[in-house]
């Protein structure tokens, strides 16, 4: 993905880490970082029994949404 925070690839990137934690991160091509959110993400499911299930989802968001290329 080209440019820095706010770009469009980041916008994409934020959308597709909400709905799928991880995935936003795995487009931007950093998969250690995809791995990460995915599995915290999942570990928050879990342990609270999918009640805030929904944190994972928007802290994945965000810093896909934040990430910046140095």
């Amino acid at each position: 993905m080209s440019g820095g925070k706010g770009s469009t690839g980041n916008v994409l990137a934020a959308i597709a880490s909400f709905f799928i934690p991880g995935l936003g991160q795995l487009v931007q091509g950093r998969l250690f970082a995809a791995l990460f959110f995915f599995l915290l993400a999942a570990a928050i499911h879990v342990f609270t029994l999918g009640l805030l299930g929904w944190v994972g989802h928007v802290v994945a968001a965000i810093e896909a949404a934040a990430y910046r290329r140095d």
